[in-house]
């Protein structure tokens, strides 16, 4: 049987976040596997309530367990490593890094009492893993974190390029630089480039890319025309606009105050890794409580509107005994992901309550994105000539734009969502299968299936309320006919005036009262009929049906 060269996405294909790939090589049903990136995103209250994480389902690599390699990890955003240390237990494979990410790699695994020393840190190309079939090397490419690369990966059936996030930057200000020289040299290295599996985000930004380095003048000058305290806020993770950030404060004879324990961490891993070199001092929060509000700076968490982040909690009043006052400026120096825009402007409004000024990137001085757009994937496709384009990183419409951007210079692309099992070994790629795919939730700190029903439960519950209902049958295996019903989330009244809970105990007292023996005698039989009442009655007084909940209790015969 033929060997062959597979791609399958279980997270990240489709939509943005969770990043999960796998890539195998061969006989059909025996592939050696690799992973690529173990990423999450995270829940909002409109479709999973109460949901911290949501990370791809790897059901299909547990069952596969024996016949995988490694994990490979891109770079270290929470898209890409965030379920690493939840994920690992269920796959148990070595995990090969560079020296930043993994030491964010440690952390996650030790968080959650997992064992780092699976974690292999490596030097970037020419050093080369091998992995079953597989040759893979770390190629250094910007992006918006330190350490973010590209994967060579080298195979039996030819050379695949896994872009991993992103952009095209040759002044980054921290973190290595797109070497175009050196990509030109992969492309034409042996029999050049089989499969280039790109990013996708950005693919209908129009516009080149801008540069990090663009941001210092402006930032500066934002920050030296403010009168009183100056926040920003920003990913935990962009080290280089952390570090841009802090010098234009310097520059204008501020102290720098780091609120959020991301971004302290974030900072101090930079800095015991060498990534992160003569960051200014910063001072105690209760230092810049203490400080004149002229000279001071605060950088911290929460720009994509988390409640919990140090945004939330300082446009709430006060936080680590700072409060902002009116006159003070907040700028957001980030972009906001699609669907965390109600969250960013519930904070801008607190904020705005207080009276403090509001700055956002929306006028491009002082955000840059860290992922390739439309013009710069081109240069990609252009510069590394591969036989087949595969897009990833993004939402159906994201993939299917790019797909038609590299037919449109005559090279194959297929679109392949999460699931889609892609055979790579021909001149055009091909669906060879489809794997059931799904999310992980992590709903405290227990993991839980999407099918389990906890997510689609707890949502039916916000919308609908909940009615608990309890019934006692006594020794003659007859129903007393006062039951009891108690209501959550639902309205007191009806609209016929009268308290709920006692318009439904009386229509479930009639239904008792005269119940056959073949319902009372059958709890199954008499638990449906007991929903169907109650929600009966709640519709026709509140137009609610409510999720309902039914104790029946039995009591033996003397």
């Amino acid at each position: 049987m033929a060997e062959r060269l597979i791609y399958l996405p279980l997270g990240g294909a489709g939509e943005i976040g969770m990043n999960a790939y796998v890539y195998g090589y061969g006989e059909p049903g025996r592939e050696r596997l690799i992973v690529v990136d173990l990423g999450v995103t995270f829940g909002d209250m409109d479709s999973a309530p109460g949901i911290d994480l949501i990370m791809a389902d790897v059901a299909w690599l547990e069952a596969n367990r024996d016949r995988i390699e490694a994990i490979f990890i891109t770079h270290g955003h929470e898209d890409h490593v965030g379920a690493l240390g939840l994920l690992w237990p269920k796959i148990q494979k070595p995990i090969h890094c560079r020296r930043f990410t993994g030491a964010l790699a440690r952390l996650k695994m030790e968080e959650l009492g997992q064992p780092a020393e699976h974690i292999h840190i490596h030097a970037p190309r020419p050093e080369v893993i091998q992995a079953g079939p597989f040759q893979v090397q770390f190629v250094p490419i910007s992006h918006s974190i330190p350490e973010s690369s590209a994967l060579i990966i080298d195979t039996p059936a030819g050379r695949i390029v896994h872009t991993g996030d992103f952009k095209l930057d040759g002044t980054p200000v921290v973190g290595e630089a797109f070497d175009p020289v050196m990509w030109h040299e992969i492309a034409n290295e042996g029999q050049g480039i089989k499969v280039l599996t790109c990013d996708s985000t950005n693919v209908f930004v129009k516009h080149p890319g801008r540069s990090e380095a663009v941001l210092a003048d402006p930032l500066r000058e934002f920050i030296a025309g403010q009168n009183q305290m100056v926040v920003a806020t920003t990913f935990a993770s962009n080290i280089a606009r952390l570090r841009t950030l802090a010098e234009a404060a310097i520059a204008s004879g501020r102290q720098i105050c780091l609120l959020g324990r991301a971004m302290r961490r974030m900072v101090t891993v930079g800095i015991e890794t060498g990534i992160l070199t003569n960051f200014p001092p910063v001072i105690s929060p209760e230092d810049a409580a203490e400080m004149p509000r002229d000279k001071v700076m605060l950088i911290v968490t929460g720009s994509q509107g988390e409640r919990r982040a140090a945004s939330a909690q300082l446009s709430r009043g006060r936080y680590l005994g700072i409060e902002l006052k009116e006159g003070d400026s907040f700028l957001f120096s980030s972009r906001t992901i699609p669907g965390n825009e109600r969250g960013v402007i519930r904070i801008q409004n607190s904020l705005s309550e207080l009276g403090v000024d509001l700055f956002d990137a929306d006028d491009g001085l002082y955000h840059v994105s860290g992922h390739a757009n439309r013009p710069d994937i081109e240069a990609v496709h252009d510069l590394l000539k591969p036989q087949i384009v595969i897009p990833m990183h993004g939402e159906h419409m994201h993939l299917r734009e790019h797909a038609k951007l590299a037919e449109a210079k005559g090279i194959p692309a297929a679109i392949a969502t999460n699931g889609t099992m892609l055979e790579l070994s021909g001149e055009k790629p091909r669906v060879v299968d489809r794997i059931d795919t799904g999310r992980l939730y992590l709903d405290g700190n227990v993991l839980i299936g999407a099918m389990d029903g906890v997510v689609r439960d707890r949502i039916r519950m916000a919308l609908n309320g909940h009615a608990l209902v309890t019934v006692i049958v006594d020794e003659d295996d007859r129903p007393i006919p006062d039951a009891w019903v108690e209501l959550s989330g639902l309205p007191e009244r009806g609209r016929a005036g009268v308290p709920l809970a006692d318009n439904i105990e009386g229509e479930l007292a009639e239904f008792l009262d005269r119940a056959d023996d073949r319902t009372v005698m059958n709890d199954d039989r008499l638990e449906e009929a007991i929903r169907k009442i109650t929600r009966q009655v709640s519709m026709e007084e509140i137009g609610k049906k409510p999720e309902v909940t039914v104790m029946i209790s039995r009591l033996a015969a003397e």
